[in-house]
């Protein structure tokens, strides 16, 4: 029996139990995926007081049971339906749902079903347990951070004038699934010239000119766990002023907000750190995105840096920090970095040097 399935399953008990809740059903596959190993492209999940039950259908019944052997298993391609008329016959009266995550149209038909325990929002519960990773987790997170860092340092020598974003995104695709990837965790952004001062520009067939900035976002899925990483370099000859000065803002705006990264850091306090730094070299309307946020099975999870944050860091939980400035027309620099927080302040897991190189 996989030992950490079931203390995650315990530590939402808790939670569902002091808010009045019998039981939960879990229905976000990918806090499915969190609480039993199982990952299907339909599933949900019913948590009771002692006992827990996936439900599937058919195209997964080997897989659930090398998955999710200590659960067990119900095979019905309606899995919220069929959990719900679980817990009627297991006598729950009030039954935690993710609100998040149900459509309207399904809590109705839920409510209808014979006998239907009272249903009460769950909140944000998994994806907040969710957000202090185990040893395993970061582990994956780091390996996936190690091999990014290694296709990066790949793709860089190849790196020329005369070739197009697209051509250099996925080369760096192919390079993070010959270093171990399973997937890119997210679409991998090539921005060069003018088109870097998009934040989240998407590649096209823009031929690379010397002299451009280059931006690169880009991150690999490694066991279901993502890497997150921007560098920015100059293409084909020395940088003009203009390029060091915003590289050189955004790079110490990263500094401080890699240091504000300690335990119990308010999570405003952090998305203040960096953009500080930003106003204060003057370019404070040409930063336009929050801080960071946190990575794990999602690329984008709790905690969010930002004014309307709340709560504090906690030691195990693995974020980016990755602020940028964007000068619309000339071109724009972000450095990210995917860190964990640790006791001492956190661990850089992307290593790939933050100078401001020619390619």
């Amino acid at each position: 029996m996989p030992p950490t399935h079931e203390l995650r399953r315990e530590r939402l008990r808790a939670r569902f139990r002091a808010d009045g809740a019998e039981a939960a059903l879990v229905t976000r596959l990918v806090n499915v995926r969190y609480l039993t190993g199982f990952t299907g492209s339909n599933a949900a999940l019913l948590v009771t007081g002692d006992h827990a039950v996936l439900a599937t259908d058919g195209r997964y019944i080997t897989q659930s049971g090398t998955q999710s052997p200590d659960v067990e298993r119900l095979f019905d391609r309606s899995c919220a339906p069929a959990l719900v008329r679980r817990a009627v016959q297991a006598g729950v009266l009030r039954l935690a749902f993710e609100a998040h995550d149900v459509t309207v149209e399904d809590h109705a038909a839920l409510s209808r079903l014979d006998g239907a325990p009272e249903l009460v929002e769950l909140g944000h519960v998994v994806e907040e347990l969710r957000t202090v990773k185990d040893d395993e987790e970061i582990a994956l997170v780091a390996l996936a951070c190690a091999v990014s860092d290694e296709a990066l340092r790949g793709l860089c020598p190849t790196v020329r004038a005369g070739r197009t974003e697209r051509d250099v995104a996925r080369d760096l695709d192919g390079r993070m699934l010959a270093a171990g990837a399973d997937a890119r965790a997210f679409e991998t952004i090539v921005a060069t010239g003018p088109n870097s001062a998009v934040p989240h520009h998407r590649p096209t067939d823009r031929t690379i000119e010397s002299g451009d900035l280059l931006k690169i976002d880009f991150g690999a899925l490694v066991g279901g766990y993502h890497a997150d990483c921007t560098r920015t370099f100059v293409v084909g000859r020395e940088p003009e002023e203009w390029q060091r000065e915003i590289h050189d803002v955004v790079r110490r705006a990263q500094r401080a907000g890699r240091h504000a990264l300690v335990p119990g850091a308010d999570l405003r306090g952090v998305d203040s750190a960096a953009p500080d730094v930003v106003v204060a070299a003057g370019f404070g309307d040409a930063f336009t995105h929050g801080l960071g946020h946190g990575v794990g099975l999602e690329i984008h999870e709790a905690p969010a840096f930002s004014q309307q944050a709340t709560g504090k860091l906690e030691v195990g939980s693995p974020v980016t920090v990755e602020p940028g400035v964007y000068l619309p027309g000339r071109g724009g620099v972000r450095i990210e970095d995917t860190l964990v927080v640790r006791e001492g302040g956190a661990d850089l897991l992307t290593t790939t040097t933050k100078d401001l190189l020619v390619l």
